[in-house]
C-alpha cells in the first residue's frame, strides 16, 4: 500500500485522473491554463471554494531577520538547508503557533507560502529577500528574490508553476507533512517534515537530474545521440514518464506548464537545447516530459539560475501541505501504520 498501491486514508482534497491532480473537483492543469493565481488556488486548497477574485495577502508587520540568518550560512550553502532555518527562526517567534484551528492556521500558512518564496534569495543576497518578503503576490516575490524583473508574462509562467505543483495526493513530503500534523505538531513543525522529505534527490532533486543533462547536451543536434548513449548504458532519462500517468499519455502538469512556458518565446539556449531533448525523445518514442523536467523550462526562460526548480517545488507544494495538515488536524487520529515483520521468529533467552 506504501509503494503506489492502495489508499491508506480518506482526503477531500486532490483526486488523481488522467488528466492530472484535481483540486476540490477543479482540475489543476485548467487553472493554471486559465490563469488562476497560485494565491487563489492556494486558498482552494485550504477551503474548497476558489475566490471569485484573485486575493491578496497580506504582508505581516515583522519582517524576517534576513541579514542575520545570513551570517550563519556559508556562501555555498545549499539552499535545502537554507529554507528549514529560515523557517525554524520565523517559527522561534510565534509564541501562539500551537493552535490547530483552521482559522489559526492560515494566517501562518500564507505567510510561510511568503516566506519561503523570499528565502530563494538566500543566502546570496538578503536584500532580495527583504524586497521579495514585501512584493504584492507570492509570483513577484519568487522573482523579485532572484533580482529578475517582474513583467507579467513572467509572473503568468510562474503561476502556473506554482499552481500545478501545489499538491499531487501523498506523495512523500506530504504524507511526511500529514504524520507530523497527526501527532499534533504545529504547522511549522509539519511542513518542516515536508521541506526535509522534499530535500530528498527522489523527489525535489529530480529537476537537479534533468539540468545535468542538460550540460550533456552541449548544442540542440546533439540532444539524440545524448539520449542514445543513455540507452546505450542501461540509464534513464531523468524528468520522463511519470508512474501515475503511465496509461494516460503522459503527465498532463507538465504539457500545461510547457505551454505556458513557450508562449514566453525566450531566446534562451538552455530552452532550445531542452525543447530538443523534448523533440529527440519524442522521435525515439520514449516517454514524455514529467513536471519536474518542464520545471527546469520555466527556470531557464524567465531566467532563474540553475537549482532553482527545487525551491519553487517547496513554494507551490507548501499550499498542498498545509492543506493536508489541516485536514489532518480536523480528522484527529494518529498516522501510525504497521509493518510486516520479515525478520527471525522471537525466542526466549536461553538461561
Amino acid at each position: 500500500p506504501l509503494r503506489f498501491g492502495e489508499p491508506v486514508l480518506d482526503s477531500a482534497i486532490t483526486e488523481m485522473t488522467a488528466a492530472g491532480p484535481a483540486y476540490r473537483g477543479l482540475r489543476a492543469a485548467d487553472l493554471a491554463r486559465r490563469g488562476s493565481r497560485f494565491e487563489a488556488v492556494a486558498e482552494l486548497l485550504w477551503t474548497g471554494t476558489l475566490p471569485e477574485v484573485d486575493p491578496v495577502w497580506p504582508v505581516p508587520r515583522e519582517s524576517p531577520r534576513f541579514k542575520s540568518l545570513t551570517k550563519l550560512l556559508p556562501e555555498d550553502a545549499p539552499a535545502a538547508s537554507v529554507r528549514p532555518l529560515v523557517l525554524a527562526a520565523w517559527a522561534s517567534q510565534d509564541p501562539a503557533r500551537y493552535d490547530p484551528r483552521t482559522e489559526a492556521v492560515l494566517p501562518r500558512a500564507r505567510a510561510i507560502a511568503r516566506l519561503l518564496a523570499a528565502s530563494l534569495g538566500l543566502p546570496g543576497d538578503p536584500e532580495n529577500a527583504l524586497a521579495a518578503w514585501r512584493s504584492p503576490s507570492i509570483a513577484q516575490a519568487v522573482l523579485a528574490a532572484y533580482g529578475v524583473d517582474p513583467d507579467p508574462a513572467r509572473e503568468h509562467v510562474i503561476d502556473a508553476l506554482l499552481v500545478l505543483m501545489a499538491d499531487h495526493e501523498l506523495n512523500a513530503s506530504t504524507f511526511a507533512a500529514r504524520v507530523a500534523a497527526s501527532t499534533h505538531a504545529d504547522v511549522y513543525a509539519a511542513v518542516q517534515a515536508g521541506l526535509a522529505t522534499l530535500s530528498g534527490p527522489l523527489h525535489g532533486g529530480a529537476s537537479d537530474q534533468v539540468e545535468a543533462l542538460l550540460t550533456e547536451i552541449a548544442k540542440p543536434e546533439d540532444a539524440a545521440s545524448v539520449i542514445n548513449e543513455r540507452a546505450r548504458r542501461g540509464e534513464r532519462v531523468p524528468g520522463f514518464g511519470h508512474f501515475l500517468y503511465r496509461e494516460s499519455g503522459g503527465d498532463p502538469r507538465a504539457r500545461a506548464l510547457l505551454e505556458a512556458t513557450w508562449e514566453l518565446d525566450t531566446d534562451s539556449d538552455e530552452v532550445a537545447r531542452f525543447t530538443a531533448l523534448v523533440t529527440a525523445m519524442e522521435r525515439a518514442g520514449r516517454p514524455e516530459p514529467n513536471v519536474d523536467a518542464a520545471a527546469v523550462a520555466v527556470r531557464a526562460s524567465v531566467g532563474l539560475p540553475r537549482g532553482a526548480v527545487a525551491g519553487l517545488f517547496a513554494v507551490g507544494r507548501s499550499a498542498g501541505w498545509v492543506a493536508h495538515i489541516v485536514e489532518q488536524y480536523e480528522a484527529g487520529h494518529l498516522v501510525r501504520p504497521r509493518a510486516r515483520y520479515t525478520g527471525p521468529p522471537s525466542a526466549p533467552l536461553a538461561d
